[in-house]
């Protein structure tokens, strides 16, 4: 197969203990396919030893590069940096507190640019979180319907491939796949689930953070509807109802477990159609979540 040349864009904040992993697990991969032709670190006005410990991995990754921002602002401006000092078309945006599950990851996320109708391409999130806790039920739970709704409707988020057709985000919305999707959709491209392509990320770990995260996302999503009028598959009624019921298949069947996260979903949803509706603004520059720091 053709080898597709790619950038590997990581955008990190203060992730001294997921940096290191996050990089290496690039560079474990088989490429199979795939050319990677650099890897970009933006670092975002980062105060911890980030920046220190990417300075230190540049010696042995020569494709390696590090851009740091002076001050932090926002996860969409990190973005623009790296599509503007990027060298390459396609594009793979990874999150610094996620790693590459194994080898393929990479192989299996470029796969489908070998058509040229597909414009953006999204992987499989599954958490390493337990399923004898709440918050960690939830997140997997989470995570398995976004599984279940993506074999019907793709949903991307987390780990994402994407032809750079010379979209720029507004820094002040946290929207960031979403805006990429929704311009490359209206340019005539496809976009493509990769369930192969799996990524392991940390969900919260307690109730509060779970409702502080999925608060801050629906907002995201909520203003996503408002401004473009671009509806995110998760809002979805009849696919939601068909990927619970799938999920248990994944999850098995936890009623409780299963009736507290719907809950918190629906309040989490509930908080943020009541903050857009009173015009707040997004959050382009948010306050991290702790307990999704320990992957």
């Amino acid at each position: 197969m053709k080898e597709i040349p790619v950038t590997i864009g990581i955008c990190a904040y203060n992730e001294e203990e997921n940096i290191e992993n996050s990089v290496k697990s690039v560079y474990r991969q088989n490429y199979e396919g795939v050319s990677v032709s650099e890897v970009i670190v933006i670092s975002s006005g980062s105060t911890d030893r980030t920046d220190e410990i990417v300075r230190g991995m540049l010696a042995e990754y020569p494709n390696l590069r590090f851009i740091p921002q002076e001050r932090r602002e926002g996860k969409n401006s990190a973005i623009n940096l790296l599509l503007d000092s990027k060298r390459t078309e396609i594009v793979v945006l990874l999150n610094a507190d996620n790693t590459l599950y194994d080898e393929n990851t990479l192989s299996n996320l470029i796969r489908p640019f070998s058509d040229d109708k597909v414009g953006i391409v999204g992987g499989h999130p599954v958490p390493t979180n337990t399923k004898d806790t709440v918050a960690g039920f939830a997140s997997n739970m989470l995570w398995a319907l976004h599984h279940r709704v993506s074999l019907l409707h793709p949903k991307i988020g987390e780990l994402v491939a994407f032809r750079d057709i010379g979209t720029r985000l507004p820094v002040k919305s946290q929207s960031d796949e979403d805006i990429l999707r929704m311009n490359l959709e209206r340019k005539g491209y496809q976009s493509v689930y990769a369930p192969d392509a799996v990524i392991r990320n940390r969900g919260p770990e307690n109730v509060r953070d779970f409702i502080k995260q999925r608060t801050r996302v629906n907002i995201g999503e909520r203003y996503m509807k408002r401004e473009f009028d671009y509806d995110i598959p998760t809002w979805d009624r009849d696919l939601l109802f068909s990927a619970v019921l799938d999920s248990v298949k994944d999850l098995g069947f936890h009623p409780i477990k299963m009736s507290l996260t719907v809950a918190m979903e629906m309040y989490s949803r509930m908080k943020a159609t009541s903050y857009v509706r009173s015009d707040k603004g997004d959050m382009g520059v948010w306050n991290p979540v702790s307990s999704t720091k320990k992957l």
